[in-house]
């Protein structure tokens, strides 16, 4: 009897070996071809889940796929291990956020093992050690020198009651109150520190080099905002100030009839009237409570309040009203606008609310309907002084001339970016390494002192803020410069900087001398296939490229281009695929509560609570811990073991669009494997056949079923390579279930125990081994070959073998099916159509009349057109 599919003994020995050997270990070899495969790391939650495993399994396939076509590869493993969290946890345990931290590690790497990847685990990096942070120092350092850090004051969320700053994740419900303690949450000015990465705008528009999805792109171009316009001062009456505003339109200029400052801007405590004050103040208050997302929310009513002031219009020099309204951000633009309410929509809902005029400016073109609000289109200046008349792109560049020759402004490009807030008043981060002294004002850590690390011993008081701001020990130092008493920086990095380089690191991550060894990257770098969600789009992404442009501006990739200059070295990552999400069942009561998965069971087909029985409603929704519909992917692993759970995760579908996950499709893809394991094991136990024969399928057999067999698995092994390449792991899936059924076919007929059939044996196996790792390992072996299926090279296909004998033609009359007729593979149209001819459907529905024409679409198609 054949030996029993038994998984888990599977996983387990092929593990064990693997790591024995070495097999993934991965240094540099110039002799060989490099393929640096990286996914986005975890961060240390605690237990690993299926939305883990959904960008790794399908990524480390690929660079299984890559190795055995001859590339020496390199995929690393890591954890982002800094961040809030971590420190929520801390707070709530009363322990160390290291401790938590470590423990998590220690789990998830045990359960990353159990997926079976082909990780490099001496390459490991936790962000959190004094060992990496480090480098993070060191760069905000040679940031600092170069102008691209700076001190300055922005808006954060403060808690009043806690006396601290509070991160988005902190600030909870619609009423916006503080997690701790349940206080109204208001926004606040602090001095933090930020990247300027402002600088970099134009060159984060080029995408030029890089391979990405369009959406990610998209979502960058519009995230750095690009516009193009005039900026330029008003002045306010009876006063000396001024405030500049940004406007992609100036051709509207002469359309302005009020000002609008954000609530925040410097100005508005000095201009304010004192009639209006109380009103002004109030307003404040109540935008500083709302986040930025509400205030910019296309449904929400505009709302205002009058300054008392009045700024000069800078051509007719009329009053125009200065107005506060939370539509109005500082961290967009200038923090002030010119409103034309004629010609934009959210200046006519204003002007609507509170009676201010409404002066067209542009009237549409000739033929064009005006607008029933806002007319935003382009057309002919009106009303518009000495401009009256030109056409309004026209208008644009003259208004704007006039403007820089009255000495009021220019022609500019404005960004919707904004510098890159990096402080973080928390403690479980990277500490800024800056320190503050009265003499000498704002000194950085000498680089002979890094890092400068987090205390070990931690007290979270009741106060909220930050241990590093309470701690004497940590706090209090002296200055390198003058010797005299100084404090450090006690806000910790943005553990966005902690991915920036982290691609870097992998190369060296126990290198103390610098952030990554040259040597190795000159073989490494760039990396070859970057994978990860496209919800990072904006953040990480985007900071990562930037990271990247100022590490090429220090010159630390000198050395690697000139080692390759045919290679991208203006990007970090010049080839990113970017996976779905994966979905799973939400269960709600009758009054909408989530049940957790824990408490549901099935009663036939439909869901219920256990205890109560009550029917539950499932939804299908994107997997959070939120929404109580995580899986963890242990239970599946521990009963099919880790080659069903990738392959499943390969076959739900498209990999760029996701999936649902589904307990009961598991099931389908291990009858799969189990049909697999039935399908070689007793074949390579009841044959006789070795290996040395299998070089005869190379040579065209003229029974059929051996034809049927290598055709079948030459048009599999081409089908699996492409999708492989494309990274459609769902249709190669699919696939090679094709081919396994065809197998099972032909188990029946002589072909068995022939070279062939060895041969389409072990080519299903070494097609099977990057997405079912364990299990080709086992087969191979069983097969009689030598370790390590991984160690193989990729089979190549013959075409020849791979084409069809015969194919099927649609044949039509006047356009309308009359019969379908098999002929051979490559017959002309003149062997077609005699056959067409010869049929009987087809000459019935002729009816004895002539052939005018005759349409062929070869191998596909045949019309004759009668009349």
């Amino acid at each position: 009897m054949p030996d029993r599919y038994d998984p888990q003994e599977i996983d387990r020995k092929w593990q064990a070996r693997w790591e024995e050997t070495g097999l993934y270990q991965a240094d540099a070899d110039p002799a060989r071809p490099k393929y640096y495969a990286l996914t986005m790391y975890p961060y240390p939650s605690g237990d690993i889940h299926v939305g883990h495993w959904y960008p790794m399994t399908p990524t480390d396939a690929h660079a299984r796929f890559m190795r055995m076509k001859g590339y020496h590869v390199l995929y690393p493993m890591g954890f982002d291990a800094f961040g809030l969290p971590a420190e929520n946890a801390a707070i709530k345990r009363n322990i160390h956020p290291r401790t938590w931290t470590y423990a998590n590690i220690r789990r998830m790497e045990q359960q990353l093992r159990t997926m079976g990847a082909a990780f490099d685990w001496r390459r490991e990096i936790i962000t959190c050690d004094p060992e990496y942070y480090r480098w993070n120092q060191w760069f905000f350092l040679k940031f600092f020198e170069k102008g691209l850090a700076y001190r300055a004051f922005a808006p954060v969320d403060w808690c009043p009651e806690c006396s601290t700053t509070l991160a988005r994740e902190q600030v909870i419900g619609q009423d916006r109150v503080c997690e701790r303690c349940g206080t109204a949450v208001v926004k606040k000015e602090l001095n933090q520190w930020f990247f300027r990465i402002t600088r970099y705008a134009e060159e984060l528009l080029d995408f030029s080099k890089l391979d990405w999805p369009e959406k990610i792109l998209t979502a960058q171009r519009n995230w750095i905002g690009r516009s193009e316009g005039a900026e330029f001062a008003f002045s306010l009456k009876g006063s000396e100030e001024t405030f500049r505003v940004f406007t992609t339109r100036p051709d509207t200029l002469f359309g302005v009839t009020f000002c609008v400052l954000a609530p925040e801007h410097p100005l508005v405590q000095k201009i304010t009237t004192k009639e209006r004050r109380a009103d002004v103040e109030a307003y404040v208050y109540q935008a500083s409570r709302q986040s930025e997302t509400d205030r910019l929310s296309t449904e929400k009513e505009r709302t205002g309040v009058f300054t008392g002031a009045y700024a000069v219009h800078p051509f007719t020099g009329e009053d125009i009203p200065v107005y506060i309204a939370d539509y109005v951000l500082m961290t967009y633009g200038t923090g002030a606008i010119m409103a034309v309410p004629a010609h934009d929509e959210r200046d006519f809902d204003f002007a609507t609310k509170y009676g201010i005029e409404i002066r067209p400016v542009i009237q549409p073109a000739e033929g064009e309907a005006p607008a029933a609000g806002a007319y935003t289109g382009t057309g002919v200046m009106i009303n518009s002084g000495e401009f009256t008349g030109l056409p309004s792109d026209e208008g644009k560049r003259a208004v704007a001339t006039e403007l820089e020759r009255r000495g009021l402004g220019a022609a500019a490009v404005n960004y919707r970016l904004r510098d890159w807030l990096v402080s973080r008043q928390r403690m479980w981060g990277t500490p800024i390494p800056m320190l503050h002294c009265e003499g000498c004002g704002i000194v950085p850590v000498p680089e002979e002192q890094l890092p400068v690390t987090l205390p070990e011993a931690v007290e979270f008081r009741p106060t909220g803020e930050s241990p590093l701001k309470l701690d004497p020990r940590f706090r209090n130092t002296t200055c390198p410069k003058c010797g005299g008493p100084a404090e450090r920086e006690t806000d910790t990095m943005d553990t966005f900087v902690d991915s920036s380089w982290y691609q870097y690191r992998f190369l060296a991550p126990h290198d103390a001398e610098r952030p990554f060894d040259p040597e190795e990257g000159q073989y490494w770098l760039p990396v070859d296939l970057y994978s990860g969600g496209a919800e990072h789009a904006v953040m990480h992404l985007l900071y990562t490229r930037f990271f990247h442009k100022v590490m090429r501006d220090m010159g630390l990739f000198d050395s690697l281009r000139e080692a390759h200059p045919e290679r991208v070295w203006d990007e970090p990552f010049p080839r990113l695929f970017s996976q779905g999400v994966i979905t799973s069942f939400v269960y709600r009561n009758a009054e909408g509560r989530i049940i957790p998965y824990t408490d549901v069971e099935y009663d036939g087909e439909t869901p219920v609570q256990k205890e109560s029985r009550e029917t539950l409603v499932p939804t299908v929704e994107k997997m959070s811990k939120s929404k109580g519909n995580v899986v963890a992917p242990d239970e599946y692993v521990n009963r099919y073991g880790a080659d069903v759970v990738r392959l499943f995760f390969m076959f739900i579908g498209p990999w760029e669009q996701g999936g649902p996950w589904n307990p009961r499709a598991v099931e389908g893809v291990a009858r799969f494997l189990g049909r697999v394991w039935s399908l070689v094991t007793e074949s390579a136990q009841g044959s006789g056949v070795s290996s040395q024969g299998s070089e005869g399928s190379w040579t065209r057999d003229q029974r059929p079923e051996t034809r049927d067999l290598q055709r079948s698995v030459h048009q599999a092994l081409r089908k699996v390579t492409g999708d492989l390449e494309r990274f459609s792991y769902n249709t190669m899936v699919a696939a090679l279930m094709e081919l396994s059924n065809t197998l099972q076919k032909l188990r029946s007929t002589p072909v068995v125990n022939t070279p062939e059939w060895r041969d389409a044996l072990e080519k299903l196996v070494l097609m099977l081994a990057p997405s079912a790792p364990h299990l080709a390992e086992e087969l191979w072996e069983r097969l009689g070959n030598a370790y390590s299926v991984h160690s193989q090279p990729w089979p190549a296909w013959s075409e020849e073998l791979a084409a069809e004998e015969s194919v099927e033609i649609v044949v039509q009359v006047n356009g309308k099916l009359r019969d379908r007729l098999q002929v051979p593979a490559g017959a002309d149209e003149e062997t077609v159509r005699q056959a067409a001819l010869a049929s009987e459907k087809v000459a019935g529905a002729m009816d004895g009349k002539q052939v005018r024409k005759v349409i062929y679409v070869p191998g596909k198609l045949l019309n004759l057109v009668i009349g």
